[in-house]
């Protein structure tokens, strides 16, 4: 399909350096991409998001569908226009917040219904009816309506999970194809591979879903829901030798640093979290030397950057003491300059090691990085 495409450009053990090719410009992977759930990373801005030197975000089906509107999105120029994003934008399905619902919602084979949770009113959301919303946002990657179950269920639960979600695959492609019939290249439609913690049942996943369309990119789901962070990197290294090479692979809901560079190590090329601006709304910075609690009494006086390494605006331009004034004084500046300071730390963490993986000295730079996060970290600074 023109205008989507992927480029390998160099690998270290099985950490890659690439490029994804998208309608509304590249993506150099591995990056790490901000969630902008209803339309908004939240506490941030799109100008920030360009400073900090994001190249691709988020947002999602469930919330967008529930408030405002698909139709209201489109008839304000579509998702692009509506978020003032000029660079690409991945949907979620809104099978993981239909799964954050428990106890709102049911499952059958033919969909999902589920309360709202913003008015209680009752919603169906079926695999088409979740290709269509995508379509009428105008995501330049759309995701395939997924069963996500969490990660300690049995295998025959998530064998039927992965089952399901195949088949909805399947209805995906077909009103994907039909709708994009007279325009291939406004939007491209990636799959999600499940199967919780069983590494069997997501490896034969793998093996279905590749032969039912040539895909443009493969994402993995259901992990970070939980399961201990081993059995995490153990399906990521399973599945690793199952995907194939000239594809992106995506690793959805992951945004810690350690975890970032685990997955990076296993093939892994693009990820998503709210996790950096959720812990910068509540004080926690990422730092070289692991996280910092700024409303921690010893920053009271501090006159030091918050990062001595980073170049967002945070760090030039404010103290320690300053962000520390601000989170006691509870105005709104400091969850945006934590949150601001955390997304930087992301990408510039991904854009790093893309640098390493391109020179073939990833892996003992992750070991080194490691060591100096770790060495710490159970001490506030």
């Amino acid at each position: 399909m023109t205008g989507f495409g992927f480029a390998l450009h160099a690998t270290d053990g099985r950490a890659r350096a690439g490029t994804l090719t998208l309608p509304r410009g590249t993506v150099e992977t591995p990056t790490f991409m901000p969630v902008g759930t209803q339309g908004t990373v939240r506490a941030l801005s799109p100008l920030d998001l360009h400073a900090v030197g994001a190249q691709m975000v988020l947002a999602n089906t469930y919330h967008l569908h529930v408030r405002p509107g698909e139709e209201v999105v489109a008839a304000l120029g579509g998702l692009h226009r509506f978020m003032a994003w000029d660079r690409p934008i991945l949907t979620d399905s809104g099978g993981f917040q239909i799964f954050s619902l428990e106890g709102f919602r049911r499952v059958d084979d033919d969909g999902v219904d589920f309360a709202s949770h913003v008015d209680g009113s009752r919603r169906r959301l079926t695999p088409e009816r979740a290709t269509e919303i995508q379509w009428i946002l105008g995501a330049d990657v759309a995701m395939a309506f997924d069963h996500v179950v969490p990660g300690g269920v049995d295998r025959r639960a998530a064998e039927d999970a992965a089952e399901r979600t195949t088949r909805w695959l399947e209805r995906c492609v077909d009103r994907h194809r039909a709708l994009a019939a007279d325009d291939p290249n406004r939007q491209t439609l990636w799959p999600i591979l499940q199967g919780a913690a069983h590494l069997e049942v997501r490896r034969s996943m793998a093996r279905t879903v590749l032969g039912l369309a040539d895909w443009t990119g493969i994402a993995v789901g259901g992990l970070a829901v939980g399961e201990p962070k081993g059995q995490m990197l153990a399906i990521l290294e399973s599945l690793e030798s199952e995907l194939p090479r000239e594809r992106p692979r995506y690793l959805m809901g992951v945004g810690f640093p350690e975890d970032l560079l685990a997955s990076v190590a296993r093939g892994v090329d693009l990820f998503d979290c709210v996790a950096p601006t959720r812990n910068g709304r509540n004080g926690s910075a990422y730092t070289p030397d692991g996280p910092v609690n700024i409303r921690n009494a010893a920053h009271r006086a501090d006159p030091g950057p918050l990062d001595e390494s980073c170049d967002c605006e945070t760090c030039r331009t404010y103290s320690r003491g300053y962000l520390r004034h601000l989170f006691a004084a509870e105005e709104l500046l400091g969850l945006r300059l934590l949150s601001l300071h955390n997304v930087r730390f992301l990408v510039r963490l991904a854009t790093e090691a893309r640098a390493h993986i391109l020179a073939g000295t990833f892996d003992i730079w992750h070991r080194e990085w490691l060591n100096r996060y770790n060495a710490r970290r159970t001490r506030d600074t």
